[in-house]
């Protein structure tokens, strides 16, 4: 596994937020067929954080635990707004904002095309430190593009908050780092495997997600996705 440059929060919140996605049946292995990664990475494992939406335990759950990370990180505030990233970004940022009392934003990922054409929607964001929020990070390339649209609009933003970063496959903490951001990631796979007291993952499954995490660039070249951080054409 990668090392990554993701400011984490303390153990306790990063593992109560790898037992939701566990509760949540958010982690899915394929041992046959292997799942491919927006990124172009083939992996044996996937993480649908969007499960934590539908149930209002888990929901609550997560956004108390965000908010708990960023008061600890940010004591006197720090930010104006949160900013959901379309689209599973959107309703936790709502939470969010919400639970610490900020303004809410969201971002396209373009401009809409008709109206006012904006990428930004909810209001102005210039002059505004904000908070971008998504649900997985993996190689960060998404990450950027939002970061474009709300800097375009005048906003401030140096911080972006996911709930699962996918931390196996190199490139993202170097390519965020270099736009000016840091990534606050409340899961990794250390915290799924750590945090499974529950044995949620089969004995099976929990060999093959460590062999992948072993060498994960090999393994995704093996099954037929990408091999380098090249991405393929």
């Amino acid at each position: 596994m990668t090392v990554t440059q993701a400011i984490r929060p303390e153990r306790e919140i990063s593992h109560a937020v790898a037992r939701l996605l566990l509760r949540a049946g958010a982690v899915h292995v394929s041992r046959q067929q292997p799942f491919v990664l927006a990124a172009g990475w083939a992996s044996p494992v996937y993480v649908d954080v969007r499960l934590l939406l539908g149930e209002p335990d888990l929901r609550r759950a997560v956004t108390e635990l965000a908010a708990r990370h960023l008061r600890a990180g940010f004591p006197d505030g720090g930010f104006d707004a949160v900013v959901g990233a379309e689209t599973a970004g959107i309703p936790f940022a709502a939470w969010l904002a919400d639970a610490l009392d900020l303004k809410l934003r969201y971002v396209r990922k373009r401009p809409l095309g008709v109206g006012r054409n904006a990428q930004v929607e909810g209001g102005p964001v210039d002059g505004l430190r904000v908070l971008l929020m998504d649900d997985l990070t993996t190689d960060g390339a998404s990450k950027l593009n939002f970061v474009r649209g709300l800097r375009a609009a005048g906003a401030d933003v140096g911080d972006v908050l996911t709930i699962f970063y996918h931390d196996a496959f190199p490139g993202a903490g170097e390519r965020l780092t270099e736009a000016g951001l840091s990534l606050h990631a409340l899961a990794t796979w250390a915290d799924v495997l750590a945090a499974d007291d529950e044995n949620r993952l089969a004995r099976e499954d929990r060999a093959e997600i460590e062999r992948f995490l072993a060498d994960p660039v090999a393994w995704s070249m093996r099954h037929g996705g990408r091999a380098s951080l090249t991405p393929r054409l």
